[in-house]
């Protein structure tokens, strides 16, 4: 018999903080989805350090009902970031996945999944990489899928050689991703503590570790947006600037792309990815009303120059990269559309 046999194909984190209010639903479309293959999943729900409600009281019942699947974890508020940590330092399973508590799987969708990752678990050659679409459920606009049919090759092995050119509207974001959990533990990712939009860390420091995929065309996950208090609100996002630009200076000393990754096919996607997130950060130090703003947009750009100077120049001769430099009404005007742009990619509501 395998020794993979007894151990779990999927490990889900469930960042938790003061999330009562929804955290049922995600959890009941993970155990209905999995009806067959409990033994398998394992699902981790981490209580942030909620304080104004009762989650870890609901988390503990779930694992009460459920002891073979749910476990409850306890930590002080270390943030999104700091409870996908607590999920990967405990994960059991082969394969690792993050549904926030607010968003939540399709049943049927998650059923063929399972299948896929047991199936991969079990071999000798692992897939690195499992992809899905993913959904926008937007409470004022209504759905809007995401798919990867014209970039991805569809319910087979492929490697980065075999990708096509990703359009400057899609990506490969947190929604999408089911990484092998050794794969994290490899490429030793570490997501910032009390500060968001860590996922785009989680999604890109794994990629040059990644050698084997499988893209699914199931529409899995389903990403709630629309509440004003969300971390993806406009207002919110202007707010926390600071964080966007310490997210971004962490994927600039990820990597070297021009040294570091030889996959050219990778590296240009490892590329494009990260001058989105130079882009978003120009757009939203300027959409601010600090009286600093243009320094904030300037440095971001500096601390590019200074420590990756390759891919500095490369993004600089880029659309994108020149348009969010340009000064006067010129550079106004590109700011409102690229900021079109990346509301499309994101969906900043």
């Amino acid at each position: 018999m395998n020794s993979q046999s007894n151990k779990k194909a999927l490990t889900v984190t469930i960042p938790c903080y003061n999330s009562a209010e929804y955290m049922d639903h995600c959890l009941q479309t993970l155990i209905d989805g999995s009806v067959g293959h409990h033994d398998k999943l394992e699902i981790i729900v981490v209580d942030d350090g909620s304080q104004k409600d009762n989650t870890l009281e609901k988390a503990r019942d779930w694992e009460k009902r459920y002891p073979d699947v749910v476990r409850a974890i306890h930590q002080e508020n270390a943030g999104h970031g700091g409870a996908v940590n607590k999920g990967i330092a405990n994960a059991t399973g082969t394969y690792f996945k993050v549904v926030d508590s607010d968003d939540w799987v399709d049943e049927k969708s998650f059923e063929v999944v399972m299948e896929a990752l047991e199936a991969s678990a079990e071999s000798d050659d692992p897939l690195d990489m499992l992809l899905c679409n993913y959904v926008y459920e937007n409470v004022e606009l209504g759905q809007d899928f995401v798919d990867y049919k014209k970039v991805l090759p569809v319910g087979k092995v492929f490697t980065w050689d075999d990708i096509g050119k990703f359009p400057v509207d899609t990506y490969i974001l947190m929604h999408s991703v089911f990484y092998r959990t050794e794969v994290l533990h490899d490429c030793g990712v570490k997501l910032p503590e009390h500060t968001f939009y860590v996922d785009n860390i989680f999604v890109y420091v794994p990629l040059p570790y990644v050698r084997k995929m499988m893209y699914l065309d199931l529409d899995l996950y389903r990403y709630f947006i629309g509440r004003e208090d969300q971390s993806v609100n406009e207002k919110v996002m202007i707010g926390r600037i600071e964080q966007q630009l310490k997210i971004t200076r962490v994927m600039i000393d990820a990597y070297d792309l021009d040294r570091d990754i030889t996959n050219s096919k990778l590296r240009d996607y490892m590329e494009n990815y990260l001058l989105m997130m130079m882009t978003i950060s120009s757009v939203f130090s300027l959409l601010s009303d600090r009286p600093d703003r243009l320094q904030l947009r300037d440095g971001i750009w500096k601390y590019l120059e200074d420590n990756n100077p390759g891919v500095y120049q490369k993004m600089r001769n880029k659309f994108l990269g020149r348009g969010t430099n340009l000064k006067g009404e010129a550079g106004r005007r590109f700011t409102i559309g690229a900021y079109k742009v990346a509301q499309k990619i994101f969906k900043f509501n």
